[in-house]
């Protein structure tokens, strides 16, 4: 047995398995032996073992029934091999219906093929070297499993003597093979398992090797449980191939899918498997109704939603349960519509989606068994709130609710409690819950399962993500800028000026500035036809506002071929610019359809957005993110989540960041790292005493006033002192809200928050002075910065790297060190330097403080030093007096440029008079000749150029700088003596 002649698949796997399955109390035989149970070896149901089964679960069963029960699974009528395995999986699962007289006359019963209430009444068998012939000849599966005389399961042993990378795929092509020539056979497969013992992966007819998966956890044992160093092959077997696991899966966790024109048939993964059972094992344990609930975090892209769809279906088949309704809430609208079409399409029965506030109601009433979903908008407070209280008081109404860590915290929350104050609530994330966050655990509990990123992306569930930080350097132009805009609204006083330039001149001005968006799409263009477009993927912009977003599309028409589509919401007041990008939901549909094909179908490759599609939007075929938006936390991860769905061909995602989200990314990527923050449930009574004395405190101000009288609550709140009083009982009323909120005790108080709050607003609009009205401002502002803003190129601040891996948090890391700062800011600094010189913008400002404020903002976000902030200052203040030292040496402002350029490129002067002459001379010929609009003419700049060179060409430059420095000192003058 020790030499290693023995060492092949028969020895080192297939008898491993064999032994193991025997263990698990399976019986084994091998192939020939069985040949007597059947009529010939084309036959690959074992008839007297399926009879002798069907009798022992349905003794009344008549032989006329018997015989119609076998020839209707012996003759599946279907067109495809996909159809056949759907109707086949039916039949065992919801069982064969045949009419019978029991007794009471002829009526339907239903025939049980297999027991999966209990296990061990069943007839488990595993067979080696099982021939399989017709007349395409003769095939011999490693091991088939039979259940009940049922081919149920099938295994293609490989040996691990093969390369690694070829044992999985060889023995996947020997399925698929299989699948072609012997069709039949496959009619009854649940799942295939492919191993070598070091690899071992299952998946469903019809599967490509890239969709089989590995099966890491053999729940409900551990994997310690399992003895000594334990192989994959061995906790597979060990978690899909016991008598409870196996019938499991094949009851509950397999679903038929349509997409796009075909079906494919999905098998739940180990983590999927896990959090269901982990889900229902607390539901049926759980000492009393309140500690049912939890937290399923399983990353973005894992099959969150078919989590939910297995969980929705195996509730339903729990008889203690009596019937339970399901209700699954989200708080999007494209996630609700998602989510009901994965439960329709797994074939779950009659989900129904409310469609308004009343109908949700009437749905909650509707009794047992039914499966709603909903907006948790609809669960919202209006005049008739009190319809809102014990719609339901059942306790076996299971509560899903999707992406748990975003609106589902306020008042929402509390009026979906109080509708049903016994459910059971289940709370799914896509992402982790952070410790400081108190209110999921305290409203849903403490966590059921965790499936991480990283366990993803190492399971092959998702492709890992890589950054790329790809900044544009701006600067803002001129000192005439603050001159302009002193100009352009000398009409308002110098305070409402600062609130002009406090309201428009932001960062989404800056940002949408059409000259920093083209030259990004020029970068994007070369970045997407270098990297992305040749392995034919597909990508996703996002811009910081939708008016961002059109002008990213009206720039990629014109700088290049690809198409591309706006998907944004509709604003009721869009100018006609925007309203061409609007579009209706069917329409919005069939852009997300053609960008989820592939490029050989259609040539759809950019679908830029703003908000829409940044959560619960699927396309495997999408492989970058262009970001160009602050998003931070949950909404980054979910963000950056776009573009790790596993595709053909796809390695990796990648999010080329345009806008310095590292810095978000770096807090984001840190909650993945905390350790499990599972905890008990808070209990928020200590906080009720508190609330009612808030409430109190600042219901106080409108005793004896009618609440409907809005003018009677103002003319309280008249005195400012009273105002002031009044704002800070408000805010703490507020806090003792949002702590309490999700607990149906809030639920009395929301009507006086609400109240107060109105009256709050009121009041501000009322006694707030103000200066002119400056809603017209906006516009002319945005003309201000898109006049004077230089996006000057873009810098890649670091090539790809994986954001989960070491070189990621080296790079941060590297920035947080007095040294590793000093080393990024003079680099930078040089950088602007070089930039002014070379470009050389009159000395920038920004409309005072205020732009120049956000462009360091920008810088600093990058690189996160904020200790360097001082020295950055120093760096513009030396910029500044650049001006100053020209002065000195005998220069005009605008001569001091050319005096620097003139040096820096004709070091042969001795004497540094000489330079000086020369750039008086130059700065001269520029003057006599700039005549107006002179940037313009072209007869201008050709005498002027002549000229300059003449003059050159009589001092010491060197005759391969002659025509370079020409034109330099002609851009030079194009910015410095533009007339």
């Amino acid at each position: 047995m020790n030499s290693s002649a023995n060492w092949n698949e028969k020895q080192l796997v297939e008898n491993r398995m064999i032994e193991q399955l025997k263990e698990l109390d399976y019986e084994h035989l091998h192939g020939p032996s069985l040949d007597l149970e059947r009529e010939s070896r084309g036959e690959f149901i074992l008839k007297e073992r399926l009879s002798k089964a069907i009798l022992h679960l349905n003794p009344w069963l008549s032989n006329t029934n018997l015989a119609k029960v076998i020839r209707s699974i012996t003759h599946i009528e279907s067109t495809s091999l996909m159809e056949a395995n759907q109707k086949f999986h039916e039949m065992i699962v919801n069982m064969i219906s045949v009419q019978q007289d029991l007794g009471k006359g002829k009526k339907n019963q239903t025939v049980k093929l297999i027991d999966f209430e209990t296990p061990e009444n069943n007839d488990l068998l595993v067979v080696d070297q099982f021939t399989v012939s017709n007349a395409q000849g003769n095939i011999r599966p490693d091991l088939v499993i039979f259940i009940n005389g049922l081919p149920l399961v099938i295994v293609e042993c490989k040996s691990p003597m093969l390369p690694p990378d070829e044992q999985i795929g060889e023995g996947v092509r020997q399925l698929q093979r299989y699948q072609n020539t012997h069709e039949q056979l496959f009619h009854y497969n649940q799942f295939m398992i492919v191993t070598s013992n070091d690899r071992a992966k299952a998946g469903t007819i019809g599967a490509k090797a890239q969709h089989y998966g590995e099966w890491k956890d053999p729940y409900p044992r551990t994997v310690a449980e399992l003895g000594v160093s334990p192989t994959p092959q061995d906790i597979l077997t060990a978690g899909m191939l016991t008598k409870e696991n196996l019938l499991d899966l094949i009851r509950n966790f397999i679903v038929y899918e349509p997409v796009e024109g075909r079906t494919i048939k999905k098998l739940a993964r180990y983590q999927q498997f896990r959090a269901v059972n982990k889900a229902i094992d607390r539901i049926l344990r759980a000492e009393d109704k309140i500690q049912r609930g939890g937290v399923v975090w399983h990353t973005q892209g894992s099959g969150k939603s078919l989590t939910m769809v297995y969980l929705a279906v195996k509730l339903r088949r729990i008889q203690e349960l009596q019937n339970p309704t399901i209700v699954v809430v989200t708080d999007r609208k494209d996630l609700d519509d998602q989510i009901t079409n994965t439960f329709r399409r797994c074939g779950f029965p009659n989900p129904q989606q409310a469609e308004s506030v009343a109908q949700l109601r009437q749905l909650l009433q509707q009794g047992a068994g039914s499966t709603i979903m909903t907006l948790v908008q609809k669960f919202q407070e209006d005049a008739e709130a009190k319809e809102f209280k014990n719609l339901s008081t059942a306790e076996n109404i299971f509560v899903m609710i999707d992406e748990s860590h975003r609106s589902q915290y306020g008042g929402l929350a509390t009026t979906m409690k109080s509708a049903m104050p016994n459910a059971c609530y289940l709370a799914f994330t896509g992402t982790p819950i952070d410790k400081e966050d108190k209110s999921t655990k305290r409203t849903f509990g403490p966590y059921i399962d965790k499936y991480t990123i990283e366990q993803a992306v190492e399971d092959g569930a998702t492709v890992p993500i890589f950054y790329e930080a790809r900044m544009v350097d701006l600067h803002v132009q001129g000192d005439s800028l603050d001159e302009l805009f002193e100009r352009q609204f000398r009409e308002y006083s110098e305070e409402d000026r600062e609130r002009i330039k406090k309201k428009y001149a932001t960062e989404e001005a800056i940002i949408s500035s059409c000259k920093r968006i083209k030259r990004i799409v020029l970068d994007m263009i070369e970045h997407y036809e270098t990297h992305i477009q040749p392995n034919g993927f597909k990508a996703q912009v996002v811009a910081i506002s939708r008016e961002a977003a059109v002008i990213y599309k009206e720039m990629l028409d014109e700088l290049s071929n690809y198409e591309s589509k706006v998907v944004m919401s509709a604003g009721h007041n869009d100018k006609e610019h925007l309203q061409k990008h609007h579009l209706s939901k069917d329409e919005e549909k069939e852009v997300i359809a053609r960008f989820k094909k592939p490029m050989s179908e259609d040539k759809l490759c950019f679908i830029i957005v703003c908000d829409k599609l940044l959560t619960g939007f699927d396309a495997p075929i999408e492989q970058v993110m262009y970001l160009d938006k602050a998003i931070k936390e949950h909404n980054l991860l979910q963000a950056i989540a776009r573009t790790n769905r596993t595709y053909d061909k796809k390695t990796y995602g990648l999010i080329v960041d345009y806008y310095g989200v590292s810095r978000f990314l770096e807090q984001a990527l840190h909650i993945f790292n905390k350790e499990d923050v599972q905890g008990a449930l808070q209990n928020i009574d200590t906080e009720i005493p508190r609330l009612q004395s808030r409430h109190r405190s600042a219901m106080r101000f409108f005793d004896y006033i009618r609440k409907d009288d809005l003018e009677a609550c103002l003319q309280a709140l008249e005195p400012e002192d009273v105002r002031n009083e009044f704002d800070t009982a408000f805010k703490r009323f507020s806090q003792s809200m949002d702590m309490v909120m999700p607990s149906p005790k809030a639920h009395d108080y929301i009507a006086d928050l609400k109240f107060l709050g109105k009256v709050r607003q009121a009041a501000k609009s009322r006694y707030r002075i103000d200066g002119m009205d400056i809603s017209d401002c906006g516009e002319k502002v945005k003309q201000l910065i898109e006049e004077h803003l230089a996006a000057v190129g873009i810098d890649v601040v670091h090539e790809p790297i994986d954001i989960l891996s070491n070189r990621f948090e080296k790079q941060i890391e590297e920035t947080k060190t007095p040294e590793g700062k000093a080393a990024e800011m003079e680099h930078a600094i040089r950088h602007e330097i070089r930039v002014k010189l070379e470009e050389n913008p009159v000395y920038y400002t920004s409309l005072k403080e205020r732009l120049e404020e956000l462009l360091q903002r920008r810088r600093d976000r990058q690189m996160d030093i904020d200790e360097l902030l001082e020295e950055y200052r120093n760096m513009v203040n030396d910029m500044r007096s650049t001006a100053q030292k020209g002065e000195e040496q005998g220069f005009t402002r605008e001569q001091y440029p050319f005096y620097q350029m003139l040096e820096k490129e004709m070091p042969l002067y001795d004497d540094i008079e000489d330079l000086k002459a020369l750039t008086h001379l130059v700065t001269d010929i520029i003057q006599q000749e700039a005549v107006v609009e002179w940037t313009n003419k072209e007869d201008v700049k050709r005498e002027m150029r002549k000229k300059i060179k003449k003059q050159l060409r009589v001092s010491p430059c060197p005759k391969e700088k002659l025509e370079s420095l020409t034109q330099q000192l002609i851009d030079l003058a194009a910015v410095h003596y533009r007339k």
